[in-house]
């Protein structure tokens, strides 16, 4: 099965506040767009995913990611992250009622390629979800064609996505598709686990020497 990929960006100027204690206003809206920039390269090269969908309003990022193969929905909705997910899914379902569509998290500086087969490849139930790190929140919402996709994302949503009845996902080794970034202390380890280029570069001496994903 190939998927269509969802992946959620509010305007730069406003993303990654809580970044503000290691990154200043300045440097937080390239760091975000880093962030994004390497998730969707990491994306569109994985062989299980038919296409990436972009839904923002920031022309730079726009611009920056629909260059890497992205297509770029503007957030009509402007109600937050899961009302731009939902606008997304009926962008593209409302085109090939059957798609298969997951919602990603723009935040994965690490995505490795493989990792996310992986968890595509063991989204085989109708509709599954894939935790974060910390197994509070998610990074990976799934739904099957036929199925909708209900994202109930922000804060603590692993126990929304499981009292909705998403099946959570646990596959081997993909610790690069979990890593978000949110935090200071999110972005040291996922410098340690090794990022894409664009974040590497964004993050030059801010924290720790960077790693880049190897190729």
């Amino acid at each position: 099965m190939q998927w269509t990929l969802l992946i959620p960006l509010k305007p730069l100027v406003r993303a990654k506040s809580r970044l503000s204690d290691t990154a200043g206003d300045g440097l937080r809206p390239g760091l975000a767009l880093a962030f994004a920039a390497d998730t969707v390269a990491a994306a569109t090269a994985c062989s299980s995913v038919r296409d990436v969908v972009v839904i923002t309003d920031d022309a730079l990022a726009g611009r920056e990611l629909g260059a890497l193969g992205a297509t770029i929905i503007p957030d009509t909705p402007r109600r937050g992250l899961n009302a731009a997910l939902s606008h997304g899914e009926a962008a593209v379902r409302g085109e090939r009622p059957t798609a298969a569509v997951a919602a990603l998290n723009a935040d994965l500086p690490a995505l490795r390629t493989a990792e996310l087969g992986r968890v595509l490849t063991a989204a085989a139930s109708p509709r599954a979800f894939l935790a974060d790190t910390a197994g509070t929140g998610t990074t990976l919402l799934a739904a099957a064609p036929g199925t909708p996709l209900r994202p109930l994302f922000g804060g603590a949503s692993r126990l929304r996505h499981l009292a909705s009845g998403a099946v959570e996902l646990a596959p081997d080794q993909v610790e690069s598709v979990r890593r978000d970034v949110d935090t200071g202390a999110d972005l040291r380890a996922a410098l340690s686990l090794g990022v894409g280029p664009r974040t590497a570069a964004a993050a030059a001496g801010l924290l720790i020497p960077d790693r880049f994903v190897p190729d």
